[in-house]
């Protein structure tokens, strides 16, 4: 009987040709291309929700203060009186559980100030574009919303 061998056993076989390599890495690429795209968008709507988390945990932070002190940190104390004792005996802090005001996800300061235009204070973060203002990513996180 007459047989034909058209794939060599894998003992015999010493690489991979050009061709198969050139599909795995075009399949690779299509997959990056498409998933890249969805982890991107993600990202940016993971640092949105990280700002407005953050304002939160200062927004509680800074009613406890106002507890004790009845008074909302002035704009020269900023966020640091919820950390650091602005020299009262009524201070009863820390306010917050780190020691260390962070920056917003963009790496820039909160902005905080007493008294506010929308309330007794105003905090926020410009967004990723660092300036008032903007959509999607851009949009600025307020706390007064």
């Amino acid at each position: 009987m007459f047989k034909v061998n058209f794939i060599k056993p894998l003992g015999d076989r010493k690489g991979f040709t050009l061709v198969e390599l050139l599909i795995v890495v075009t399949i690779i690429m299509l997959l990056v291309g498409l998933v890249g795209q969805n982890v991107f968008k993600r990202l940016g709507k993971g640092k949105q929700g990280a700002a407005k988390a953050q304002v939160e945990i200062f927004g509680a932070g800074l009613d406890d203060f106002r507890m004790d002190m009845d008074r909302y940190p002035t704009t020269q104390e900023g966020l640091e009186a919820l950390i650091t004792n602005p020299s009262s005996e009524k201070w009863d802090g820390p306010y917050l559980k780190k020691q260390v005001i962070p920056k917003d996800p963009w790496g820039r300061p909160y902005v905080y100030q007493s008294p506010g235009t929308h309330g007794e204070y105003d905090l926020y973060s410009y967004g990723r574009d660092g300036s008032v203002g903007g959509d999607n990513e851009d949009k600025d996180i307020i706390s007064w919303q």
